[in-house]
């Protein structure tokens, strides 16, 4: 496993002659890698000839009073992680590198970036839509692999890559799940053991929903009102949203179908998380 700072030296590895046909599978992520990411990596492995994992805290995607600081870190752990699951390069960037004095130009993936976490933490999908490009550009990656639990993510890396004309196949893969329903996520390192057990609450509003649903229920007033129900039993849950929304444009909804995206996002104490799932698909 080779490990590359250089974005100049991964760039050579990416366009190099001897390159030939060999397909690269690529996974960009901030590190603090768990369970998820492995999931990733995986189906990485059997996608490409070469996998190539990134491990980058992406400044620019973090808004004012964000964790940038305190974001989780365990170099040491993910190197480990990424050998068992057969990756073949770790690009780690530097932040001096991948944005140096001068640097000015961005991505924005418009209307889709709006809503939800958009709407939360404005410019954060700028930031990501940016650093995902640059990777792109550094890796140029035949596939490219995310997790389905950041949804919206997922949908303007999509969205972005179909309007650039980027030769970059995407591939969602599904939400890696604690055995007792919690959403992996690298934030979850955060939880005291207490508001570790009121996150769960975020995981019994989904099943709440998805059994009103399956029950004949589609009035999203009614599936949001019973939802948010669940979350504020819990007393260090804030709800910064609980919203219904169309799984493919993100545009809101009065009436569910199977292709409606629930999708939540809860302050537990000062943890913010994510989770989501699509009405009419398996959980």
């Amino acid at each position: 496993m080779k490990i590359i700072n250089s974005i100049v030296h991964m760039q050579a590895l990416a366009i190099a002659p001897e390159r030939g046909e060999r397909r690269i599978a690529f996974v960009p992520t901030m590190g603090f890698l768990h369970e998820g990411h492995a999931s990733l990596l995986r189906e990485g492995r059997k996608r490409g000839d070469v996998l190539v994992l990134s491990i980058f805290v992406n400044p620019i995607q973090f808004g004012k009073n964000e964790d940038l600081d305190s974001y989780p870190r365990d170099m040491d752990r993910d190197f480990q992680l990424a050998e068992a699951c057969g990756v073949d390069i770790v690009f780690i960037p530097t932040v001096a590198e991948m944005y140096p004095d001068g640097f000015q130009t961005g991505v924005t993936v418009r209307d889709i970036s709006l809503p939800l976490c958009g709407a939360s933490r404005p410019g954060h999908f700028d930031g990501v839509a940016t650093v995902v490009t640059k990777l792109f550009n550094i890796v140029r990656p035949d596939v490219a692999l995310f997790g389905c639990k950041d949804f919206q993510q997922l949908a303007v890396i999509r969205r972005m890559t179909a309007d650039l004309n980027m030769p970059v196949e995407i591939v969602g893969m599904p939400i890696v799940r604690e055995a007792d329903g919690l959403a992996m996520s690298s934030r979850n390192a955060y939880l005291s053991p207490s508001e570790r057990q009121s996150a769960l609450s975020l995981f019994r509003a989904i099943k709440r929903a998805r059994e009103l649903f399956a029950s004949g229920e589609h009035s999203i007033a009614v599936l949001e009102k019973e939802t948010c129900a669940v979350i504020e039993q819990e007393s260090t849950a804030a709800i910064d949203y609980v919203e219904f929304r169309d799984g493919a444009t993100l545009h809101k909804l009065e009436v569910a179908d199977g292709n409606t995206l629930l999708a939540l996002a809860v302050k537990i104490g000062q943890t913010r998380l994510i989770d989501n799932t699509v009405l009419g698909e398996e959980l």
